[in-house]
């Protein structure tokens, strides 16, 4: 007995483990009347529940795996079986491994290696069998992480399967690097549809391709604990601070450059080590190789969910069957517990068919029958802003789920196809509606590869931003459309595209462009030959500039004040000469005062120095005698706004 008080408030972190032993119940005695609260942030077993429940009470708050996913806090967990997929009830120990593991093997392949490899550990740790898993380890890594810049753990059966995992991974990479290198001139050059006609290893080589040069320079590493009987040649993983340092680069954002913030250490073999409390958030899959189960299996998937830039999902690949006996463990735990604790990734595919029906839909929903050879009609749909935004976000979600499965098997060609389709109509709509949501910004490297070499292959380069009026192309792009229609339509893009962008540096003069567009538009809208001809009139004086009004003046630094002051003075009936002159002169001056004080380094960061502008200009406004009292502070805010915009301009 310590304390009899009951205003004493004990906090127990990690509540599961350790509430039924002799701490706990010293504990207990030693503060009898004490408040007791448990924390954990790990499921609890079912034949722990109840003395739990005896020991704390009830359930205070419960923040479940679910609810983490929903907030934002972390990453749902993908599982991917790639071991056998039969399952034979009978099978036990050293039988249901093999069955686990080489279903692909002959009877008498497998006599012979279990010959060989009498027991369990003997064959976890068989560098042949090691190696045949690692090439594909690093054949799935270098397709569905290393696109995106993301990193992986290899947890291995022992430290001397991880150790062999480091040396035949790092062999993997290399004879994959031969193999793509070798790949001929003419097999790269190939169309889309002339691939589809090779060999299986052929085109997985050739979906690798775009991955060469970070494969050239990936790096692989083990960290396992020490032991004194350790080879010498193992001192470089268990030394304790070589993994420090092994640690601080693996947790790095991937880059072929080793620095501060970037390294090309990708891959990070383990055993045991690293597999409880190790927050990396640039982890995206774990290779698992090693019966992990209870509480220690939930933990350590538990290093891919956290959350990244652009990472939507963690993978747990399954080399030995954890997950294929995962639902003998978590019936264990509360179903409400563990619910999303692992999604299987074959789930993903009517989502992703889903979500690919409901991106042609936008289309076929209007009446468009065929896409492949209506992608006029598709691109004229999207003139509409309503419709565009439905389009963006229906393909985006679409390209998400299409990220995760892109290298499974099951997924159907026509998926790729539709894929390849629709950013193409996405690349020219972008290219003729200028809309940068049109983009694809965000969208998963690999799948955008996809898109890109698609779009390449129909003769558009996604590289190449859309032609500006000013553009010495801009004339060859016209001659490119097929009709007048076609001519009208990009000069009516191109043209509003121009003038968003000097609206900031001159709003009157953008404003009063933007009105005669439309009103061009509306006049000429039936009439294509004439709304053709029209809008190159409007273009060809775009290009000329806002010059034409006021000849004798700065068209970049004095004629958007001067725009903007005649617009506002003038907002309330037509001005008179004299007194649009007067205030033309008076604008000119405030020019020379505003250019002179924006010149002090620093101006815009000193809020104190553009209110004293302010005040000068309402002043200057007041002398001049150009527009109402009431309005002068206002209309000197504006000039300081408008100045901000054309600060380059003013400094030169």
């Amino acid at each position: 007995m310590l304390n009899e008080s009951a205003e004493i408030l004990v906090l127990v972190d990690e509540a599961h483990r350790g509430n039924t032993r002799t701490l706990h119940r010293n504990l207990r005695r030693a503060l009898p009347n004490a408040a007791i609260v448990g924390f954990t942030g790990t499921p609890i077993l079912n034949h722990d529940k109840k003395t739990t429940a005896e020991i704390f009470g009830d359930f205070i708050d419960r923040y479940l795996l679910q609810d983490a996913e929903l907030d934002g806090a972390t990453v749902p967990i993908l599982y991917e079986g790639r071991t056998a997929d039969g399952f034979v009830k009978d099978a036990t120990g050293l039988d249901q491994l093999f069955i686990d593991m080489f279903v692909d093997y002959t009877p008498q392949e497998l006599a012979i290696i279990k010959a060989r490899y009498g027991t369990e550990g003997d064959v976890l740790e068989a560098p042949l069998l090691i190696g045949q898993k690692a090439r594909d380890m690093v054949r799935h890594f270098a397709g569905v992480a290393l696109p995106e810049g993301f990193k992986a753990q290899v947890v291995a059966a022992s430290r001397q399967a991880a150790v062999t995992y480091q040396q035949q991974l790092v062999q993997a990479r290399d004879a994959l690097v031969s193999a793509i290198e070798a790949l001929p001139a003419a097999v790269l050059a190939l169309s889309d549809d002339e691939v589809q006609a090779l060999d299986d290893s052929t085109r997985s080589l050739l979906r690798l391709y775009p991955q060469l040069t970070r494969l050239r320079v990936l790096e692989v590493a083990a960290v396992v604990s020490p032991n004194h009987n350790d080879p010498e040649s193992w001192r470089q993983w268990s030394d304790k601070e070589k993994q420090q340092a092994l640690i601080a680069r693996f947790k790095r954002r991937w880059a072929p450059e080793k620095t501060t913030k970037t390294d090309p250490l990708a891959i990070l073999v383990v055993n045991n080590m690293l597999l409880t409390g190790f927050d990396a958030p640039v982890e995206q899959m774990m290779y698992l190789d090693r019966k992990i189960v209870s509480h220690d299996l939930l933990q350590a998937i538990a290093r891919v969910n956290r959350t990244y830039g652009g990472k939507h999902c963690g993978f747990v690949v399954d080399y030995i069957g954890v997950a294929r006996h995962l639902d003998e463990v978590l019936k264990e735990y509360d179903g409400a517990d563990i619910t999303g604790a692992l999604i299987d990734i074959g789930v993903e595919l009517p989502k992703l068919l889903d979500r690919r029906a409901r991106a042609v839909a936008v289309f076929r929903s209007r009446g468009v029958g065929d896409l492949f050879t209506q992608v006029d009609q598709c691109v004229e749909l999207l003139a509409d802003l309503g419709i565009r935004a439905e389009f963006i976000n229906s393909l985006r979600l679409f390209y998400e789920t299409l990220n995760v499965l892109e290298h499974r098997p099951e997924v159907p060609g026509d998926v790729f196809r539709d894929a390849k389709l629709l950013g193409f109509i996405n690349k020219v709509a972008a290219n003729l509606y200028r809309d940068p949501a049109l983009n694809l910004l965000g969208v998963a490297e690999k799948v955008k590869t996809l898109i890109d070499s698609h779009v390449s292959a129909r003769g558009v380069d996604p590289k190449i931003p859309p032609t500006a009026i000013t553009d010495a192309q801009f004339e060859q792009v016209l001659a490119n459309q097929t009709n007048n229609r076609a001519k009208a339509a990009q000069m009516q893009h191109a043209a509003r595209f121009h003038i968003t962008g000097f609206t900031n540096q001159n709003p009157v003069y953008a404003r009063q462009m933007s009105e005669k567009l439309e009103e061009i538009l509306q006049r000429f809208k039936d009439d294509w030959d004439a709304l053709e001809r029209e809008l190159r009139r409007f273009v060809d004086e775009l290009k000329r500039g806002d010059g034409a009004d006021f000849p004798d003046l700065d068209p970049r630094i004095q004629v958007p004040f001067v725009r903007l002051v005649l617009d506002f003075c003038g907002a309330s009936g037509e001005l008179t000469d004299e007194a649009r002159q007067r205030a033309m002169l008076a604008t000119l001056e405030m020019v020379d005062r505003i250019t002179q004080e924006v010149r002090s380094v620093g101006f815009w960061k000193k809020a104190n120095a553009r209110e004293l502008l302010t005040r000068r200009l309402v002043r200057d406004l007041d002398e001049a005698g150009i527009c109402p009292p009431e309005t002068q502070r206002d209309l000197a805010q504006r000039l300081v706004a408008l100045a901000r915009e054309n600060h380059e301009n003013l400094t030169r």
